[in-house]
């Protein structure tokens, strides 16, 4: 399955203003953008290092947990780009790790306007990470080569 595929489940389901999804990259600590709704604001290729914030990525990478940021207050408390976030409408945010065999693959994250997700949201945004294994695994070994 792609991840324009996902992206189309997830707009279907809980809906999405904009959504990218990110390889995690261990030896680097870092995030990689590898798909985005937005490719003119948050470019494929851009990297997340230490703009995130380390409870995130404890809780999301390495807890392998969901993140759910019900409104701006919460979006502007984690993400270090949230006024371009804001620009585009979004004020909530879920971001779900994609994991296999125990291995944080990546994660989705997925946004909307403020109040528009709850925990039955990121329930269904859970059920729908494992649809992007295939992907992220795929260009996980484009990149061993």
């Amino acid at each position: 399955m792609t991840l324009s595929t996902v992206e189309e489940q997830v707009r279907a389901t809980i809906g999405a203003r904009l959504f990218t999804v990110l390889a995690w990259v261990p030896e680097r600590r870092a995030l990689r953008r590898v798909y985005s709704s937005h490719p003119e604001q948050y470019p494929v290729g851009g990297e997340k290092t230490v703009e995130v914030a380390a409870g995130w990525l404890a809780r999301c990478i390495t807890g392998q947990r969901p993140y759910l940021g019900p409104d701006s207050a919460a979006v502007r408390e984690i993400f270090a780009d949230h006024e371009l976030i804001a620009e585009l409408g979004c004020g909530a945010v879920i971001n779900v790790p994609v994991v296999e065999d125990g291995r944080t693959l990546g994660v989705l994250n997925i946004l909307d306007a403020e109040g528009s997700y709850d925990q039955d949201s990121v329930r269904t945004a859970q059920s729908l990470a494992a649809s992007a294994i295939p992907a992220l695994r795929e260009l996980e070994e484009k990149e061993d080569k």
